[in-house]
């Protein structure tokens, strides 16, 4: 077999181990070796897998210092690791013991190439032969040098030892001795830093018993060793002993909370613009989504406007997916609000270009708008939406309507698509602490009364899928008798109300065709609500 000392790299090629493209070194001598599942293939001269010693064929060792890692003869003696020749070649050797014998030896090549031989199926983690089962403490590395660096720095008195395969044969190996790992109060985890390390120790923490992993780094280095050999074998000892307990992402301890519960609220809440709306809900919170909901024609558009228009005098920057109406209109609708002049009153009223452009700087040119030109391709929608969020800091959205964005996504069933659309809605808003308007239809009630006629308004109403009430922090539906004696009268209902718990009627707004107006309005005792 011709030594890889002497062989050099060709190419790189796919891995048939992990599948990886380009993961193989292909050498002169024709061995290879994977950098990803760590997948050997031996020199085209050298003897086939089957030929190599077996557990009856291992190869002699002897105990010497590892003067290039800093590791004492003392410490190889007692973990057993040692050099040794194998097809002419110096190798260090990692012997695993089970049961007081060797049954397999990791053989490590000068080109940092591995291979196995003996036993090597379901071996012990390396070095396990060495302490009782059970105890306070064990520290599992990634490889057997860094096993022996941490259990020479605690003086070898103290469990330490290596998965066989490194990380990505690490749940492997624990899953295979988690019987024993069990029995010690607390597992402490150092593999490498980088990231198929901090991915393994993770996995491998989970296969544990709750409260069971910690999981050790070392600030600014790599492995043990490496901290080892530039003096700095404190760090890893202060890594083993400041290792913290490992959580799942998401997982909270109520008792770590006490500072993030008593800071300052940054989102202290912006006042709807009705004293009534206000007392049910206590405000606009950033970090919540409010669904509005009505029966088709009822007003929600024009809701929408007046509360666009109040966050802008409240200096607060607005994002508008109005997918009903174009930007022209919207622009033109939100300038007639601050005129109290409806557009199509414009030219009678003779408006000047000067009143418009005042308009136009107060409200239009304070918000960011989506011109979706046709196309509400959900995806879209939702980058479109981050970035008006993101980049152009806005703290308020508002989308109209939800029916639109779940008619992009073609066709299917429409409860699974609105469940998906308010889902990302939803994730949207936690990940953006925006607060979020979602404009929703409602499906007609029972019997002979509508939505239109003036019909009470429920969740149960929202049209697709509960999703959108579970989801929802809060709703607000709107009720107007079109055809009634008073047809310009909408009456606001908190249907859901996730932060007080507050429902019911919240006042009645009245729309006067003079000014284009929505305001707040006096509800008689007799009023049909």
């Amino acid at each position: 077999m011709t030594s890889h000392s002497e062989s050099e790299f060709v190419q790189h090629e796919p891995c048939p181990g992990c599948g990886s493209k380009d993961n193989l070194a292909r050498y002169t001598d024709g061995h290879a070796y994977c950098f990803g599942c760590k997948h050997y293939e031996p020199a085209t001269n050298a003897v086939e897998k089957a030929d190599l010693p077996r557990r009856t064929d291992l190869i002699p060792v002897e105990f010497a210092a590892l003067k290039k890692r800093g590791i004492s003869e003392e410490t190889c003696r007692f973990f057993r690791y040692g050099i040794g020749q194998f097809n002419n070649q110096t190798v260090q050797v990692a012997q695993y013991i089970k049961d007081g014998e060797v049954v397999a030896q990791k053989l490590r090549f000068p080109s940092k190439d591995f291979i196995s031989i003996g036993d090597a199926k379901s071996l012990p983690l390396y070095g396990m032969h060495l302490w009782r089962d059970g105890g306070r403490m064990v520290t599992v590395t990634e490889g057997e040098v860094d096993a022996l660096t941490v259990s020479q720095l605690f003086g070898n008195k103290w469990p330490v030892v290596s998965v066989p395969t490194g990380a990505s044969g690490a749940v492997k190996s624990f899953q295979n001795n988690l019987e024993w790992l069990e029995k010690f109060d607390s597992v402490v985890i150092m593999f490498d830093d980088d990231e198929p390390g901090r991915k393994a120790a993770k996995e491998c923490a989970m296969l544990l018993t709750p409260g069971k992993a910690k999981i050790g780094t070392i600030p600014n280095f790599k492995d043990a060793n490496e901290a080892h050999m530039a003096g700095e074998g404190k760090k890893v000892i202060d890594a083993v002993y400041g290792a913290k307990a490992y959580r799942p992402d998401g997982v909270v301890l109520g008792s770590d909370l006490w500072d993030t519960v008593n800071e300052d609220d940054p989102n202290d809440s912006t006042p709807y613009p009705w004293a009534a709306l206000n007392e049910k809900l206590l405000g606009i919170r950033k970090g919540e989504l409010v669904v509005l909901t009505s029966g088709t024609g009822i007003g929600k558009s024009s809701v929408c406007r007046e509360m666009v228009c109040h966050l802008i005098r409240s200096g607060k920057k607005v994002g508008l997916l109005m997918l009903e109406e174009s930007v022209k209109r919207t622009a033109r609708n939100l300038m007639g609000i601050h005129l109290n002049t409806p557009p199509y009153f414009w030219a009678d009223r003779d408006v000047s270009d000067e009143q418009k452009r005042e308009a136009f700087d107060a409200t239009v040119a304070k918000v960011v708008l989506f011109d979706h030109f046709g196309s509400v391709d959900p995806e879209n929608l939702l980058a479109r939406t981050r970035y008006m969020i993101k980049s152009c800091g806005c703290d308020y959205i508002f989308l109209d309507h939800l029916s639109i964005v779940v008619s992009g996504l073609g066709d299917g069933d429409e409860r699974r698509l609105i469940d998906n659309a308010m889902t990302s809605l939803r994730s949207l808003v936690e990940e953006t602490q925006a607060a979020m308007f979602v404009v929703s239809h409602l499906r007609r009630p029972d019997g002979d009364r509508g939505h239109e006629e003036g019909a009470t308004t429920s969740l149960a109403q929202l049209r697709g899928s509960h999703s959108i009430a579970q989801l929802a922090d809060a709703v607000i539906g709107l009720e107007r008798n079109q055809q009634g004696e008073n047809p310009n009268e909408l009456v606001l209902r908190v249907l859901k109300n996730r932060f007080t718990g507050d429902t019911g009627v919240a006042g009645m707004l009245r729309y006067f065709k003079e000014t284009g107006r929505l305001a707040e309005v006096e509800m008689e005792m007799n009023d049909e609500i």
